[in-house]
């Protein structure tokens, strides 16, 4: 009885494997649509780590931008700010692109707290940033002199409207209270994350900036002897890259 146990279990595990395997030969089979795009004419074999010159089906290349076009859309890096005329703070994704990593757009909700008004108020921001050029300094810190570019901030709540109301008159509210454009200028500083020191972010920087929207231009245009601070308003705030 215990030699027909032990051939059972040998027949099993047999059949376990032989199943496996098959399974195995049909995953690897159905993996050929693998191949990475290098360049025209070019392939990559991911299994085996070879290039493929010519010979690529039609199928392999559209799969290959099919999935690059989904993982574009995956967030490369997470933004906290201060201030800014979007929020007490804000939080959000963004993404970069461009040939030098160059553009950047983000999507942040911030919040406003009650104050002297009777709720407190969620925000969303829409912001394209431009970095021109970057500094490398030493040990992995880089300076970005230059960061600058536009957002489009709104309020939600129902005492905010794009179009004036009937009740004022014409001209009352030369501007819309609910969708806000700003403009800013600033810098940044960035530190690299060692690559043996990797586990979340690849980057860390700190940036600053000054920012002015239609009011603030407003008031000096009509009053030349405005304050600064009656135009411009300062943000603080993080980015962590994560790819």
């Amino acid at each position: 009885m215990r030699s027909l146990r032990y051939r059972l279990l040998a027949s099993l595990a047999a059949c376990l494997v032989a199943v496996g395997s098959a399974s195995a030969q049909d995953t690897w089979h159905r993996g050929d649509d693998s191949l990475v795009y290098v360049a025209r004419d070019t392939m990559a074999d991911a299994r085996k780590g070879i290039t493929v010159e010519g010979g690529v089906s039609r199928y392999d290349k559209r799969m290959h931008y099919y999935r690059k076009g989904w993982a574009s859309l995956i967030p490369t890096q997470h933004v906290l700010q201060f201030c800014g005329n979007m929020g007490l703070f804000s939080i959000g994704i963004g993404w970069e692109y461009g040939r030098h990593k160059q553009w950047e757009t983000q999507l942040l909700m911030g919040f406003v707290p009650k104050y002297d008004s009777d709720y407190a108020k969620i925000t969303m921001t829409l912001k394209q940033n431009f970095i021109p050029w970057s500094m490398y300094i030493d040990r992995g810190w880089s300076f970005e002199p230059l960061q600058c570019g536009l957002y489009f901030n709104t309020v939600f709540g129902h005492d905010f409207w794009v179009k004036q109301p009937v009740k004022y008159s014409g001209g009352y509210y030369p501007f819309s209270t609910r969708i806000r454009p700003n403009i800013f200028v600033g810098q940044r500083v960035t530190k690299m994350v060692p690559h043996s020191r990797r586990k979340y972010i690849k980057s860390l920087s700190f940036f600053y900036e000054l920012s002015a929207n239609e009011i603030g231009v407003m008031k000096f245009g009509y009053n030349g002897r405005a304050k600064f601070w009656d135009v411009f308003g300062l943000s603080l705030g993080l980015k962590a890259q994560l790819l």
